[in-house]
């Protein structure tokens, strides 16, 4: 390391320090001080191409420096450039760079623990261990562990604790949840009707009670004939006893393990029961350099598959030994790839716009995997009523749009029992590009199928989008709703049943019974539906509110979907394009195994 003064004009943030990603730093501690008496405390650096220098640690004195600099160019215009103080490192070691980076920054102001993590698994990417890592900063293991443990969970909950929106008991139980756990939670939390749990309550809702649920085995439920429990709904059913779950998810387990060797998987790791997955301590590994399966079994009976990964030890001692030779310059610079990928995606994406079908597979894929760029959600048809839930959940509609998803999933090669959509996931690149190529393989009436459940899971409830496909396609709800239980005792106006039991028995059967009680008029009603007690059988009714299109009963007006029905008129057009190309799918029956195409 050497002492020298470096022209400001020849210096840039280095890509190992741990505010390079910072966009904007908070410069109002330091500023006045530095304009007053300049820069004192030396940068570190370390030589980049050319005459160049990236800064290690010292980035907030740097932007310091460049605003003085902006300041003086303008009253000066001819003026040197400023020379700043520099440390200047040895350099070709990343490793060494980053942690003085960490060190530097952390002794003056304390980063975000989502900071810490990044530059942590970069340490560990460079060989340091978590032990070597606690040595270099005065840090306890645990804490070094901790930090790491944030890998464990999606980016999106990473950047809601980043933006403080999640405290800090909340995340230490978060590290410790499964992914699926993971997105319910994100569930909860983006439903503004719905309870989010945080703290204690969250660490009950994770690991509270002792309850297996039972869509968490990996055997057949009704073959295995163990004795299960269901609640009131018939939502959620559980094992009576834990022990003989356990004894056949083993077994079950025990028979992926003997697939996975056949498959030609060097081992199957099943780690000890409770034992979390920590994927910061392994590398990810293909099958053919030896990568492993590990198997997860949580106490809630959950059981995760990671396949392709070896420990980081094991992973560097099967790599060729490596001599204490100078590492060989790189073939290009990191600025020169960057050039080169973006004229290729130039290129590519000129090409792309000629090509829609290929277009609409990646499209497809992108919506289905995801991409940093892209944020596709399931609806989550949130309710706090149970009933109305149990109602939506088992209507013809609903059971209708089920069969094309698991046709859909099926023809992806994907478990059925997922939603289509995964939300909130992290971008797996090598998935995206599997699943692209998987598309191109199927003819298009497929991949317009496929898209079409696509769409379907993640269309808004409740707006003008559901409101102007309804009336395109010409929804007749008589097919996919019946009056139920559920929807007699959500209904309390009289005044609108008066005029339900005019549409289904007649204007003088309605002034006939006009003062009669809600509970006369919702009888009245469901004896015409079901033709009983002497009424005509009224068929393929439904009431105006869920017809397309929708209208009301009374001028008092309040009713969502006939609000969005008005601004979807408001903007069609008086000749409407056709719509040509629709694909009009075969609706299922019952419980059939649909064919995507149409």
């Amino acid at each position: 390391m050497k002492l020298d003064f470096i022209s400001i004009d020849k210096l840039f943030v280095d890509r190992t320090n741990m505010r390079a990603r910072q966009k904007r730093a908070d410069l109002s501690d330091i500023l006045p001080s530095i304009r007053a008496r300049g820069v004192l405390q030396t940068l570190l650096v370390r030589p980049a191409e050319g005459d160049r220098f990236g800064i290690v640690a010292g980035a907030r004195r740097f932007a310091c420096a460049r605003v003085i600099a902006e300041e003086q160019q303008a009253v000066y215009p001819a003026g040197e450039p400023i020379q700043l103080p520099c440390a200047i490192l040895d350099d070709g070691d990343d490793a060494a760079a980053i942690e003085a980076s960490m060190l530097e920054n952390m002794a003056r102001l304390e980063p975000d623990e989502v900071s810490r993590w990044e530059s942590f698994v970069r340490l560990v990417k460079e060989g340091r261990s978590p032990e070597e890592i606690g040595l270099t900063f005065g840090l306890p293991d645990l804490t070094v562990r901790r930090v790491l443990a944030l890998g464990n969970l999606l980016p999106r909950i990473r950047d809601l604790y980043r933006r403080e929106q999640i405290d800090v008991a909340s995340i230490r139980h978060l590290t410790l949840a499964s992914k699926s756990q993971q997105q319910a939670w994100l569930a909860l939390h983006d439903d503004p009707e719905a309870h989010c749990p945080t703290g204690h309550r969250l660490k009950l809702w994770l690991f509270g009670g002792n309850e297996i649920n039972a869509g968490f085995a990996l055997f057949d439920v009704a073959a295995s004939r163990l004795d299960t429990v269901t609640d009131l709904f018939g939502e959620k059913v559980v094992f009576a006893s834990n022990d003989a779950f356990w004894a056949a998810q083993d077994a079950a387990i025990a028979e992926r393990r003997e697939a996975y060797l056949a498959a030609g998987w060097t081992d199957v790791v099943i780690l000890p029961r409770g034992e979390y997955f920590a994927s910061w301590q392994y590398e990810k590994t293909p099958k053919r350099k030896g990568g492993l399966v590990y198997v997860e079994a949580r106490d809630t009976g959950e059981v995760a598959f990671h396949e392709g990964y070896l420990n980081r030890r094991a992973a560097r001692a099967a790599r060729p030994e490596t001599t204490d030779a100078k590492p060989v310059r790189p073939e290009v610079t990191s600025t020169l790839q960057t050039y080169i990928d973006l004229h290729r995606h130039a290129a590519v994406r000129a090409v792309l716009a000629d090509a829609p079908g290929v277009a609409l597979r990646l499209m497809v894929a992108h919506a289905i995997v995801g991409s940093p760029l892209w944020s596709v959600r399931v609806e989550p048809q949130a309710t706090r009523n149970d009933a109305v839930r149990e109602s939506v959940e088992t209507c013809l509609g609903e059971t209708a749009f089920d069969g094309y998803r698991r046709a859909a999933l099926d023809l992806l090669g994907m478990d059925t029992e997922r939603a289509t959509v995964t939300s909130n996931r992290s971008y797996d690149d090598s998935a995206l590009a599997e699943l692209f190529l998987r598309l191109l393989g199927l003819p298009d009436p497929d991949v317009m199928a496929i898209l079409a459940v696509v769409m379907g899971e993640t269309l808004v409830s409740g707006g003008a989008a559901v409101e102007a496909v309804g009336a395109i396609l010409g929804v007749q709800m008589a097919d996919h709703w019946q009056a139920d239980s559920v929807f007699f005792d959500l209904i309390r106006d009289k005044e609108v049943l008066r005029g339900i039991v005019a549409e289904v028995a007649g204007d003088a059967v309605a002034s006939a019974n006009k003062d009669e009680k809600a509970k006369v008029l919702k009888q009245i009603v469901q004896d015409c539906l079901a033709g009983a007690n002497g009424r005509t059988k009224v068929e393929t009714w439904v009431p105006r509110w869920i017809a397309f299109p929708p209208t009301a009963y009374t001028d008092r007006g309040g009713v969502g979907s006939v609000a969005a029905a008005a601004r979807v008129a408001a903007v069609t057009p008086a000749n409407p394009p056709e719509t040509a190309g629709v694909l009009a799918l075969p609706a299922p029956e019952a419980e059939p195994e649909m064919p995507l195409a149409a």
